[in-house]
């Protein structure tokens, strides 16, 4: 299997523990999306009774959108890695001639940290359910991240993923609010700035990575990665290469401080994925996955020398602190939508 290495390596990891491990990555680094930095501001600090409307205004043109299958109102209250996510799915179910899913949503938590500037944001876990015409799923425990850029921007959702472990205990200050972290803090077993770069080693090259050193295993880290080479496997045997490649996206991140110290940081990821005969020479087509046959920038593309396929994902991930003894870096929500594939 060849596979790609395009990487750049951001920011530096104080634990003395991962140190050796973080000199190899450098050379294979993905880069990180642009911090999340408040701009100073005379704006008074974000309140519960403020974020919560915000969500219920959220969930309330969500879902007239959905009643309709309007996309363009879908995408008003959408921003960053769920504006990408909520365009593909709503070209797909159009394509495919489906209606919009619409969800029931149990009762929230809200995270809100005191930020006096902007970005302004805040966390609400929520369980959910898909409502298809009154037959409700099994409810999914969710992430739902809401941010509002300045003064004149609206609260919109900008990323969402499923849990599959439970959150963990959030810190609170003595008036509440959650605990803002930032994306370079020292005092984790990873700067939160690097810790979907160091994911992503995990997922390219599994547990041969010095990465895996500090990353748990698990569906979105090992997993992710036996799924591609399984794939790539398969390919092989057809005669043809297959790549995949985790990177970053240039959409900010945020973090929250867990009680034990530790940090719960969002983010989103590209994996591009790129199937092709050997030297992209000519011959029989090579099948497009049906989740991305809807996003392809022609419909009546033909991928006879290869097909390219983009994945957009949100993610969140426990960062523990650097002083906990051999703790890894946890993974615990993903959301992964195919947004965008060409075949040539």
């Amino acid at each position: 299997m060849t596979h790609l290495r395009r990487r750049t390596w951001a920011g530096t990891v104080i634990s003395a523990a991962v140190l050796a491990a973080v000199s190899l990555l450098a050379l294979q680094g993905c880069a990180p999306a642009a911090p999340a930095e408040a701009v100073t501001s005379t704006a008074p600090v974000l309140s519960l009774p403020t974020a919560e409307h915000a969500y219920q205004s959220y969930l309330t043109a969500s879902d007239a959108a959905a009643a309709i299958g309007d996309q363009q109102l879908a995408l008003a209250v959408v921003t960053g890695v769920q504006w990408t996510q909520v365009k593909s799915q709503y070209t797909a179910l159009a394509t495919q001639g489906t209606p919009v899913p619409r969800y029931r949503y149990g009762t929230p938590r809200f995270y809100v940290p005191a930020l006096a500037g902007y970005p302004e944001w805040f966390l609400v876990a929520v369980p959910r359910q898909t409502d298809a015409g009154g037959h409700l799923s099994a409810p999914v425990n969710t992430l739902m991240l809401f941010t509002r850029a300045d003064t004149k921007a609206i609260w919109s959702l900008s990323g969402s993923a499923v849990l599959d472990q439970p959150l963990p205990p959030l810190a609170a200050d003595r008036n509440g609010y959650a605990v803002d972290v930032s994306t370079t803090d020292p005092s984790l077993l990873m700067r939160p700035d690097v810790v979907g770069a160091t994911q992503a080693a995990v997922v390219d090259e599994g547990l041969a990575s010095p990465a895996a050193a500090v990353v748990g295993g698990g569906s979105q880290t090992t997993g992710l990665y036996a799924a591609q080479a399984a794939q790539a496997r398969s390919q092989t045997a057809r005669g043809l290469q297959y790549q995949w490649l985790l990177q970053g996206v240039p959409y900010p991140q945020f973090q929250l401080r867990t009680a034990d110290g530790g940090a719960l940081t969002l983010y989103g990821m590209f994996l591009d994925v790129t199937t092709e005969h050997p030297n992209l020479a000519a011959g029989p087509p090579i099948p497009i996955p049906a989740a991305a046959v809807p996003v392809l920038a022609a419909p009546d593309e033909i991928g006879r020398h290869s097909v390219y396929v983009n994945w957009t994902y949100e993610f969140a991930a426990i960062d523990p602190p650097a002083t906990a003894p051999n703790a890894k870096i946890q993974v615990i929500a993903s959301q992964g939508v195919a947004t965008y594939a060409q075949a040539s």
